[in-house]
């Protein structure tokens, strides 16, 4: 039986975004690039689509033809390259929707994260217990071995944030997610006694906005940006009912990098944000 071909990556994909961006910037069509670069417009489509593995030195010189003078970036777009790279996500592949494992493999590869939350806590801060609870309230309801799939998979994803190298992590979390009581009250104090352990990390960082803050620059759906090697590679992903959504031009990033800082500013600071923290789990 023949081998199925796996589908392109996210990084596989964003790295053949960002080369036909370059393109059009050249304002070039695949065929003239094709011909700039000794190849064909099907192996330029192919490329920009993702499907087709590229070298470093292929990247390169795409980007020379191109016209392309920022070398941040090209060094950055040429450390996107090579075959299709397993990661342990995949044992999940034909278990989970496939946003799911594109955002463990854009945890993966990010410098830090900075995470908004209105309702629910950061999967990444998340105890088994909670995150089993909140799995369990989705509509349609799963089957308990979906439940159980989609909880060890969302905490081997905290494998980013623990180990030699732990990527930094700034949590912007509304009071409001505090007080949810999921899974009862002792799973809701559990959850926030694990918030604050993990709030101890000097890589972690856990800001509560008060209720006292007023209106915020957010329709209350979670935020994650995650840092790129350079700033024009960064990804926002929005959690919403229908799924991941992630995006990546660059007025959109803008955007939501503008978003979050607004937020940010709305918060107490680190200490003050751990005392509420604490409160909160007293009254439980």
């Amino acid at each position: 039986m023949a081998r199925t071909k796996l589908p392109p990556t996210i990084r596989q994909r964003r790295l053949g975004t960002e080369l036909r961006r370059l393109r059009e910037q050249a304002d070039l069509n695949a065929t003239e690039a094709g011909a700039l670069l000794g190849s064909s417009q099907s192996r330029v489509s192919s490329i920009e689509s993702g499907s087709y593995a590229v070298s470093a030195d292929r990247v390169r010189s795409m980007a020379r033809a191109y016209g392309c003078t920022d070398q941040p970036l090209v060094d950055a777009l040429a450390g996107m390259t090579g075959g299709r790279t397993r990661g342990w996500w995949d044992e999940y592949r034909e278990i989970l929707p496939a946003g799911m494992l594109d955002m463990a493999e854009l945890e993966h590869h990010a410098r830090s994260m900075r995470i908004a939350c209105v309702i629910h806590l950061p999967g990444l801060l998340q105890t088994l217990d909670h995150a089993r609870a909140i799995i369990n309230s989705v509509e349609p309801p799963l089957a308990p071995h979906e439940v159980e799939h989609r909880v060890s998979y969302r905490l081997k994803r905290q494998a980013v944030i623990h180990g030699e190298r732990p990527k930094p992590l700034t949590a912007i979390i509304h009071e409001a997610a505090l007080r949810m009581d999921f899974g009862g009250r002792a799973v809701a104090r559990a959850q926030l006694e694990h918030l604050l352990t993990m709030s101890e990390h000097d890589h972690i960082k856990v800001l509560v906005i008060p209720f006292g803050s007023g209106t915020f620059p957010s329709s209350g759906q979670p935020v994650v940006h995650l840092t790129g090697e350079v700033e024009h590679l960064d990804t926002v992903e929005l959690d919403t009912d229908h799924g991941s959504e992630f995006l990546d031009t660059q007025p959109q990033l803008a955007r939501y990098r503008t978003t979050l800082d607004r937020m940010e500013t709305l918060t107490l600071e680190k200490q003050a944000s751990r005392d509420m923290i604490r409160r909160i789990a007293l009254d439980i």
